[in-house]
């Protein structure tokens, strides 16, 4: 059954499998997750996208309340992405979870050192692919409490 939307929040969604894509915007879709899900394809495009966001002197709800980031992306990888979106004022404090195939303990130790807020490994299965991508949409846009004043 899927859960009701609490607020027309959006999620930026960096990964640059064209397939992952329409899985997770699928999975989140449908379960009335989110209302707006913006892609970006790599690295470069994230981060320019947060910048724009965050320069703009748009309020924070108008950022993005959840970042789900591959870290083996094209022009920037997920942890460098990472690394500048904690280094920067106003996107210091976003939700970031990484969804990535990489279990390598390198990478895993690398995102917690820098404030990931979650590490997640794809599955490699249809359904627990879009299962997981579920999860962590319900999770971290319905559940989680965040503060407004980032």
């Amino acid at each position: 059954m899927p859960l009701e939307r609490i607020d027309p929040a959006k999620i930026l969604l960096v990964e640059d499998d064209p397939n992952d894509v329409e899985l997770i915007k699928l999975a989140l879709e449908n379960h009335k997750v989110v209302n707006q899900i913006d892609v970006a394809t790599d690295g470069e495009q994230a981060l320019n996208y947060l910048h724009e966001l965050s320069s703009s002197g748009l309020p924070v709800r108008d950022l993005p309340r959840l970042t789900l980031l591959d870290l083996k992306l094209p022009k920037i990888d997920g942890i460098k992405v990472l690394e500048r979106i904690r280094n920067e004022p106003r996107t210091r404090d976003l939700v970031v979870v990484v969804m990535t195939s990489s279990s390598e303990n390198q990478d895993l130790k690398a995102c917690y050192q820098l404030g990931v807020n979650s590490y997640v490994v794809k599955p490699l299965g249809f359904n627990q692919f879009m299962d997981v991508s579920r999860q962590v949409g319900c999770y971290w846009m319905m559940l989680n409490q965040v503060t407004q004043t980032l």
